[in-house]
């Protein structure tokens, strides 16, 4: 597994992850909806964690630097 998030791409991600999860704490997100973004905040998280999104392999895409 090659990195494939730059650092910024990872602060956005966990920023997001950071609101939603504060979202759902204070109840202003429930039900369903919560559930569901609190799954992909989990996501957000650990994808940040590793520097690797799966979905950028599929469409190309890299954020990181890259040495040449």
């Amino acid at each position: 597994m090659k990195a494939n998030m730059g650092t910024a791409d990872k602060v956005i991600r966990v920023l997001i992850a950071l609101v939603m999860g504060v979202l759902i704490y204070t109840n202003v997100l429930t039900d369903t909806l919560a559930i569901v973004l609190g799954v992909f905040s989990i996501v957000f998280v650990l994808t940040s964690l590793v520097s690797f999104c799966p979905l950028y392999i599929l469409f190309g895409i890299k954020t990181c630097k890259t040495k040449e």
